[in-house]
């Protein structure tokens, strides 16, 4: 008997044992619960940090380019007039972007044909971002001097291209900062891209921005640019540049300066760049040599006149359409005009009328280029841009280039 009341207080003991067990479990499992769902929302932050923090320190890169091919038929080349005009090969790039923290290095290799200057350097440099508004690029970087990107719309740039004072690259230093209103850049360039590093080697005409050649070589050069945000659309601005001009035959140094006042102004789907510059090249060099220096890109050299006022005024109107690939069209007038202050030199002029058409990322500018004493725009090529040639008529240029951007 008394075995039996010992079993059976052991039972009842044992359900009521399991049942305290049974109640610590499960308000164990609730606090566990509950501390978990309070803290769900902070593990996920922290993870979100975490994982911001490893991408921005990921290092990034990125690989693009283009291939381009051109038709062009130009009025004083009358065998090519009699053929209907002539269709090929352009040019082959590769880009090249990349990232880590603060830094980032950009560089731009292109493909022409030999008689074009082969394979060139366009641009190249590496980056420090201070902050989202201020950075400094150091290596072979664009000039800071006039409308840029570009201060024009079609694929043959202006008349200040062609004397290197558009879509300019040297290779130095530039400094860079944005507000909301203004933008300010400064830059010292050490010298144009050196390909060759003789002891008094000439620039090599292999580039594809126009720098001094021949008998000079550009050295040291300072430039200041400020651009005024009438608007997020409107801006005009100013820019002036100044530095050595060394001469590889009396080892002496010249110098060269320049300054222009510029606009880009947005309205609508209507755009319009407006500037005017002027330049001056002094040369440590003969009596001779002083009305004209010569300047190279291409693989090819010509003369330009030594000192000249240079006004542009570039329009363009992008509508938007909705034809299979094609979204857009984008119609332009770009006009330019020399006017040389050397005694005897006759003016140089340059329009281009055409059309850019947007398919995807496919680019193709239809241009009827016409030009007076223009190298590139008439048989004379030595000293078009120079002292030109007495009554010179215009002559045109129409042109297709098409390019696939990746």
């Amino acid at each position: 008997m008394t075995a039996m009341i010992q079993r059976s207080w052991m039972v009842r003991n044992s359900y009521a044992i399991n049942a305290y067990f049974s109640r610590y479990q499960c308000l164990k499992w609730i606090t566990l619960c509950t501390c978990l769902f309070l803290l769900l929302p902070m593990l996920s932050k922290a993870q979100d940090s975490l994982n911001t923090v490893k991408k921005n320190e990921a290092p990034t890169f990125h690989l693009g380019g283009a291939i381009r091919f051109n038709y062009n038929n130009s009025s004083w080349k009358k065998e090519q007039v009699k053929r209907g005009g002539d269709f090929g090969y352009d040019m082959f790039r590769i880009n090249a972007d990349a990232a880590w923290k603060k830094l980032s290095m950009h560089a731009e290799y292109r493909f022409y044909s030999k008689d074009f200057g082969g394979g060139m350097l366009k641009e190249g440099y590496v980056t420090y971002h201070f902050n989202d508004s201020t950075k400094i690029d150091i290596g072979l970087n664009q000039v800071p001097f006039g409308n840029i990107t570009y201060n024009s719309h079609s694929w043959f740039f202006n008349l200040p291209y062609y004397v290197g004072k558009e879509d300019d690259y040297d290779m130095g230093v530039k400094f860079e900062r944005i507000t909301p209103k203004w933008k300010y850049e400064l830059a010292f360039f050490k010298n144009a891209e050196e390909i060759n590093f003789g002891d008094n080697t000439p620039t090599d005409p292999s580039r594809y921005s126009y720098d001094v050649a021949g008998r000079n070589k550009e050295v040291n050069q300072g430039n200041a640019r400020a651009e005024y945000f009438i608007n997020k659309d409107n801006s005009i601005g100013a820019s002036v540049m100044a530095g050595g001009l060394y001469n590889l035959s009396t080892r002496d140094m010249g110098n060269h300066f320049a300054a222009a006042l510029h606009a880009n102004l947005n309205y609508r789907k209507w755009n319009l760049k407006l500037q005017s510059m002027y330049y001056q090249y002094n040369v440590a060099d003969s009596a001779q040599y002083k009305d004209a220096v010569d300047m190279a890109a291409y693989g090819a050299a010509y003369q330009v006149a030594a000192k000249a006022f240079i006004h542009t005024a570039s329009l363009s109107f992008t509508q938007p359409v909705k034809w299979g690939p094609i979204s857009s069209l984008t119609f332009y007038n770009d006009y330019s005009y020399m006017d040389k202050k050397v005694t005897g030199f006759e003016d140089s002029q340059m329009n281009v009328l055409g059309c850019m058409i947007t398919a995807g990322h496919i680019f193709t500018y239809i241009d009827w280029a016409a030009g007076k004493n223009h190298p590139w725009l008439g048989p004379v090529w030595d000293d078009a841009l120079a002292a030109g040639t007495p009554g010179e008529k215009w002559h045109s240029r129409f042109n297709i280039n098409i390019g696939y951007y990746f």
